[in-house]
């Protein structure tokens, strides 16, 4: 049998090079960094914000650093003396090799050039080490029987998450880009028919306000229970999807999908929501539903009922549909609902901090707008007097982080739910909503009016009457609005049964005969 070989070299006398494995490392670089850090008085501003004292792969040279953190942070002179001198006072210049290993690290290296070069090969080496140890933990603990699975991915998850969270790092930018950016978007924005500059919501008065949701923006939309904030938002989605072609992703934590689907059904059919749930739909019915529904099939509309969907889950989804479906939008359903699983947090304001943020990074990364809905606590119901039940911004779950983090902040306040059916000038409220944008960092706070059809869980436009917008264009380019004979019956009145043939009041072609709920199979 041949003997196995060992090779070996100055560096590590001794080493198995077929088997031995050396943890990613740059040494000289580290000490050629620190020589620099103690030449020039400038170079920590360099380096400061990229490297940590763990990053350096040998124990000497992080107490060095520390040493160098320690001297800038009290606008001390970063030299060799000094450097020798607050080792001396924390008790590490043996650990390190004495003032006479100091002296040879500014020997070592003739500027400070390179510094930010051999700094990002430094924070590399560390990534790689920081991969390679979190992968051999989880290794390790896949392999015990005792170890519960769920609890690993969790920790797998946070791991990850939190090395990818310190790795988001973005130069400064010189502002003469961002003019050439800023001019683009303004010319592009010109050539728009509708003049918005954002995603459009369709609804015409909203959009007045906002110009669109903008990109990069969080929007939170908040409102008590029974308010619609479900139905505002998918009526939404919808609009965008349908009138302007936008992919919008709408991840429904409180909702199944298949319930989040039937909703859209029933606000697009416009049939009741009951018969849809039991299939007792007579034959003019099952001819609508199906004629409607060919609206949404092709809908650019993504839907993710995860339930308990973390800050890191939505993130990895996020970018996957930006980057396979390029979605202008996200909405999330709703945000107290999401964990913040590996990011440790303290208490469940610090998790919904953390949350909020988050969502806010991720909106700037994918330069889309997202949309989170939110709840508000109980104190709109305390308060007395029409005015007294309008939400307020001091009524947000956790108000301080969400409040802080978010770009707008809109309420969903139906006067008529609390039996105020008139406001002071005397006009009726009933069927009637107001969406509130009580904060709006680019532009103008105030209140939209839009008509809310409960018994269809959707939002329109109050002057038309129909789903969002419906808006076409007329022979001079300007947009104009197609009404529907669906819209003409009144609120909340039952569809009338009549026979299939030679027209009928719903907006549909003719249609022979359909077949009845029991001779086909329901199409949902």
């Amino acid at each position: 049998m041949a003997q196995k070989r060992t090779y070996t070299s100055k560096k590590s006398p001794g080493v198995d090079l077929e088997v031995g494995k050396m943890p990613p490392q740059v040494v000289e670089l580290e000490e050629a960094v620190l020589g620099a850090l103690m030449l020039e008085k400038e170079a920590f501003t360099v380096v400061g914000e990229l490297l940590k004292p763990e990053c350096f792969y040998k124990e000497a040279h992080q107490k060095i650093y520390v040493a160098i953190q320690n001297l800038h942070t009290k606008e001390f002179p970063v030299d060799m003396l000094t450097v020798t001198e607050e080792l001396r006072k924390l008790g590490s210049l043996e650990d390190v090799g004495g003032a006479f290993f100091i002296t040879q690290l500014t020997s070592r290296v003739a500027s400070a050039a390179h510094i930010e070069y051999h700094a990002r090969i430094i924070w590399q080496k560390y990534l790689q080490r920081e991969v390679i140890k979190i992968s051999s933990d989880i290794q390790t603990k896949a392999y015990d029987e005792g170890y519960d699975v769920d609890d690993l991915l969790d920790e797998s998850e946070s791991a990850f998450f939190k090395l990818s969270q310190g790795n988001m790092k973005k130069d400064v930018t010189q502002i003469n880009p961002v003019i050439d950016e800023a001019i683009e978007m303004i010319k592009e924005a010109s050539q728009r028919s509708d003049g918005l500059s954002g995603v459009p919501s369709g609804f015409t008065e909203l959009d007045r306000m906002t110009s669109g949701w903008q990109r990069t923006d969080m929007i939170v939309i908040a409102a008590r229970p029974a308010m619609g904030k479900t139905a505002f938002v998918l009526s939404m989605a919808r609009n965008m999807a349908l009138q302007f072609n936008q992919g919008v992703a709408v991840f429904s934590l409180e909702m199944g999908n298949v319930q989040l689907v039937n909703r859209l059904i029933v606000s697009e059919t416009e049939l009741p929501a009951e018969k849809i749930k039991k299939g007792n739909l007579a034959s003019y019915e099952w001819e609508q539903l199906d004629h409607k529904i060919q609206n949404l099939i092709d809908a650019p509309i993504f839907v993710d009922d995860t339930p308990g969907l973390s800050v890191f889950e939505l993130r990895a989804k996020c970018r996957r549909l930006k980057k396979q479906h390029d979605i202008k939008i996200v909405i999330i359903d709703y945000l107290q609902l999401m964990n913040a699983n590996g990011m440790n947090p303290g208490s469940r304001q610090e998790e919904v901090s953390m949350i909020s943020r988050s969502l806010k990074g991720l909106a700037k990364e994918l330069n889309i707008p997202i949309i989170a809905l939110s709840q508000l606590n109980r104190g709109v119901e305390g308060r007395a007097g029409a005015e007294g039940k309008r939400p307020q911004l001091s009524d947000l779950r956790e108000s301080g982080a969400i409040e802080q983090d978010a770009d707008m902040v809109c309420f969903i306040h139906r006067p008529e739910y609390y039996k105020i059916t008139e406001d002071e000038q005397g006009n009726s409220l009933i069927g009637m909503g107001e969406i509130i944008i009580a904060k709006h960092r680019n532009g103008a706070t105030g209140d939209v009016r839009l008509r809310f059809r409960g018994e269809l869980a959707r939002f329109e436009n109050p002057d038309t009457g129909v789903f969002g917008s419906d808006l076409g264009m007329d022979e001079g380019g300007q947009s104009v609005t197609y009404g529907s004979k669906m819209n003409d019956a009144s609120q909340g009145a039952a569809f009338e049964q009549q026979p299939v043939g030679g027209g009928n009041d719903f907006g549909l072609p003719d249609f022979p005969d359909a077949p009845s709920p029991h001779e086909r199979d329901m199409p949902f």
